[in-house]
């Protein structure tokens, strides 16, 4: 009986944390690109462009996707849906667009988790070079953010933008 309450104890001790961790989120991380920002921009400012360096789209080249709306324009999305692992189901759909500059996005993530952030993409030209910033922002509801406390999100999201970006690069240099 004291090994049930010392369980609930630790559970009820671990939503009360959670009341005090925060639930935003958000990551940001850049590459420097040998190339004009107008040379990037195609892969940047349209949907069929981001399939090209999205490093989703690489874990799962079979999922099923689809485009509404007119590609490259403020509110065209794409719905894709993957059984694979850490792909799953969502919508991106462009809510701003600066060409070459910005452009700005809302992602809805259906599984395995609901949630919504705001994504964006900037590029900065300078000396020939652009930096190209890749980040999102979101909130993780109570009591979700308690993963916080024992996940290091930063960690699993850096493995995916450092591939994507790279590869953006890659494909904007030829």
């Amino acid at each position: 009986m004291i090994f049930l309450y010392i369980i609930l104890g630790i559970i009820v001790l671990i939503l009360l944390l959670g009341l005090f961790v925060s639930k935003d989120m958000s990551y940001e991380k850049s590459i420097a690109i040998n190339a004009p920002a107008n040379a990037v921009w195609p892969f940047v400012g349209s949907h069929n462009g981001m399939d090209k360096w999205n490093p989703w789209h690489n874990k799962d080249p079979k999922m099923e996707r689809t485009l509404t709306g007119t590609d490259g324009t403020v509110g065209a999305c794409s719905h894709w849906k993957s059984e694979v692992k850490g792909v799953g189901e969502g919508k991106q759909t462009f809510t701003k667009l600066e060409s070459p500059s910005l452009a700005e996005t809302k992602l809805e993530f259906i599984k395995p988790f609901k949630s919504i952030a705001s994504g964006y993409l900037k590029l900065n030209e300078t000396d020939g070079q652009t930096i190209a910033t890749w980040g999102f922002d979101s909130q993780m509801p109570y009591p979700m953010n308690i993963m916080k406390l024992f996940m290091n999100f930063e960690k699993s999201i850096d493995k995916d933008f450092t591939e994507g970006l790279a590869k953006l690069k890659e494909i904007s240099e030829v």
